[in-house]
């Protein structure tokens, strides 16, 4: 890495303007963007892809992992997309796998009804301020530089880039070595009925035992009953929100791919074909920002509560292996809440930050980043910037009841 600079002056043309601008169009903007629409707020809604759904659909990860809360928005979003999934009540957890292809028809649909702008192939390249308040963002689309302005930005990126850009500090990783959770390319296996050619690149891995394999465990799901397998098997290290770890992790979990697929198919899989790659290596964790609080790995498993609590999960502890090894830290969690606060960057007004970068420690990540989490922390995201824009107020400032009444408005039941 060139350790030389250069200076950018250049004038970018504004394109749109909303009062709300989501950046980032995954399970926490799609959430994010409509609640803030449902209020009553103009909303935009920027994404670097063609796609919504974030690694429900662009990383394959097509499995909705069990929260212990299926309410609000996610709880609509299952009852129209996946309705034999829907529970009785909401305090149960669901685990269904679904079709990414028709995931992201759905979204697309549903953002559309809800009047939502969505741009895409929008990837943010720098936050505009005046002071320490957001005003606006500049993102590389189609028709080169454009500028979207504001009152509310909400970070959805995952990487948290619009808060970077806006000079959030930043944690990564572990605390001891910074090392975050290793990268997996999600893939789909079809039944044919019939034995399948067998396939194994020259520079791919023959794995004769699990003990070979990246994650040292056979981890898949066949439940839509059409014989999809959906294969949570490779694993490399990095971080990928690193350029030379993600370049390196875009290779070798291909290459991983093709070698697990190669092994399933000589053990219990015969008539099995490899019918789909991820388009991009699914990403566990990168950034997380510095909020107003830090959920901790104490306020995990302690089953702690907050007043100001947005989002409930009693998913586990899973931390995949940060040196790429083959073991899984795997940990019980009863239930806990997640407070505004950590959705609340330090040192920057008009941001709020939602998804798996919010403010928490390696290990609290670990329990809150699924995508049910993220649809839950979108929506409160939404709902907050709703009022902050209604009231005049800082994102900080809030009224916290008048928060909890406009989700519950929304469908959203919180456990005591």
């Amino acid at each position: 890495m060139s350790n030389r600079e250069v200076t950018l002056h250049t004038t970018v043309p504004v394109y749109d303007t909303a009062e709300v601008v989501v950046i980032g169009g995954g399970p926490a903007g799609t959430a994010a963007a409509v609640s803030a629409a449902r209020n009553g707020r103009k909303t935009i809604l920027l994404e670097h892809s063609a796609q919504l759904g974030g690694m429900g659909t662009l990383g394959n990860v097509s499995v909705f992992m069990g929260i212990g809360n299926v309410t609000g928005i996610y709880r609509e979003f299952i009852s129209e997309f996946l309705p034999e999934a829907l529970p009785d009540t909401h305090h149960v957890s669901i685990w269904p796998q679904y079709s990414p292809f028709e995931l992201r028809h759905y979204l697309n649909g549903k953002l559309e009804k809800e009047g939502v702008d969505v741009y895409y192939h929008a990837s943010v390249v720098a936050a505009i301020k005046q002071g320490d308040r957001v005003t606006g963002v500049v993102a590389n689309t189609r028709e080169g530089l454009k500028a979207f302005e504001g009152a509310v930005f909400i970070d959805c990126t995952g990487d948290s880039r619009v808060a970077a850009e806006a000079g959030v500090p930043l944690r990564s990783g572990r605390d001891e070595d910074g090392l975050t959770q290793p990268m997996t390319l999600m893939f789909m296996m079809q039944d044919t009925g019939k034995p399948a050619r067998q396939y194994l690149p020259e520079d791919g891995y023959r794995y004769e035992d699990v003990s070979e394999l990246p994650q040292g465990r056979r981890l898949y799901w066949e439940k839509t009953g059409d014989g999809t397998l959906l294969v949570n098997m490779t694993r490399v290290r990095g971080n990928g929100a690193k350029i030379r770890d993600v370049n390196f992790a875009e290779k070798e979990s291909l290459r991983q791919a093709f070698s697990v697929a190669n092994y399933l198919q000589r053990n219990g899989f015969e008539n099995y074909i490899l019918s789909h790659v991820a388009g991009q290596v699914g990403v566990r964790e990168t950034n997380q920002i510095v909020g107003l609080y830090t959920l901790t790995e104490e306020d995990v498993t302690g089953g702690r509560r907050f007043d100001d609590v947005v989002a409930q999960t009693n998913y586990e502890i899973d931390i995949h292996n940060p040196t790429g090894g083959a073991s899984t830290d795997e940990r019980h969690v009863s239930g806990y809440d997640i407070p505004y606060r950590c959705m609340v960057p330090v040192g920057v007004e008009g941001l709020i930050v939602a998804g798996r970068c919010i403010s928490a420690t390696h290990v609290a990540m670990s329990s809150m980043r699924v995508q049910a989490t993220c649809y839950a922390l979108g929506q409160a995201a939404g709902n907050a910037a709703s009022l902050a824009v209604e009231t005049g107020s800082s994102v900080a400032d809030i009224s916290i009841p008048a928060l909890h009444e406009r989700l519950a408005a929304q469908g959203v039941r919180f456990q005591k």
